[in-house]
């Protein structure tokens, strides 16, 4: 397998396919999941001739389970390290609801030259947590809920979260694919249970007003109107606005996995904003 090792000697491992004169895509993936989660848009990406990389974040997937580190900032940190190491130049960063923030934060900070443009999906930034300052946020309870669940019978929780919200198959007009469902739990349950409960605080309560007021390259944002994970009105839109080169798409009805939902549609526009 490749990996990079991160400074705690945690041990990343990621997928690069491609040619390497090609431009990279680099995907970051939400939580739990892992970068199997990106199939459809690395296939696709790498017919279209660019070179896709993607990662398994710290405590999931394939990469190293550690005690620590399961914070915005260690995140980014393995971003770092991984695009170092491959010496990425002008990469495109496409992030879907965790990996968006991991995104935004990455990105925020990166190198000169590292990085011509980002996306995010679905994604958890400004904030997600309701506050003082972000009174139409999500309330505290609801992850509190989540941490419940996950620490009393996390493979029941993740068939819930599949089966349910997060591709909107408890819509009455859904068209449900147990395939997701079942991909979905398995990629959830490949990781580890102490680095999925922590990054339920990383992604529910990091503040990225700052970062996306920071990053100066082109950025896409896309969010669906029937996200039931993260709300739309108080992701997509918001994000767009603090960015200083933002442009915001929204998807009317599509769920917060609607990457995997609706790739005939997504896949496109992704591929016409980087060759924009």
């Amino acid at each position: 397998m490749s990996t990079v090792t991160a400074s705690d000697g945690t041990e990343i491992f990621y997928k690069d396919w491609g040619p390497r004169d090609g431009q990279p895509v680099v995907f970051h993936h939400g939580w739990p999941l892992s970068s199997d989660d990106w199939d459809s848009q690395l296939l696709y990406f790498l017919g279209q001739g660019f070179r896709v990389i993607a990662h398994d974040r710290r405590g999931h997937g394939r990469s190293g389970q550690p005690s620590g580190g399961h914070d915005m900032d260690t995140y980014a940190a393995d971003v770092a390290t991984l695009t170092d190491a491959l010496d990425l130049k002008d990469a495109v960063h496409i992030g879907h609801s965790t990996g968006g923030g991991e995104v935004a934060r990455y990105v925020a900070r990166a190198k000169p030259g590292r990085v011509a443009k980002a996306v995010l999906v679905s994604s958890v930034p400004p904030v997600m947590v309701k506050k003082e300052s972000n009174p139409e946020g999500t309330p505290i309870e609801v992850f509190d809920g989540f941490r419940a669940s996950l620490a009393a019978n996390r493979a029941q929780f993740y068939i819930e979260v599949a089966e349910g919200p997060f591709y909107g198959f408890n819509r009455p007009d859904a068209e449900v694919s147990q395939g997701l469902i079942d991909r979905w739990w398995a990629l959830g349950m490949a990781g580890a249970a102490n680095a999925h409960y922590e990054c339920i605080k990383a992604f529910s309560e990091t503040d990225f007003t700052e970062d996306l007021r920071q990053i100066e390259v082109p950025v896409l944002v896309m969010h669906g109107t029937d996200d039931q994970v993260v709300p739309y009105a108080d992701a997509g839109p918001k994000s767009a606005a603090l960015l200083p080169d933002g442009t915001l798409k929204s998807y009317e009805g599509f769920p917060h996995g609607m990457l995997s939902t609706r790739p005939e549609v997504l896949n496109p526009d992704l591929l016409a904003f980087i060759r924009s």
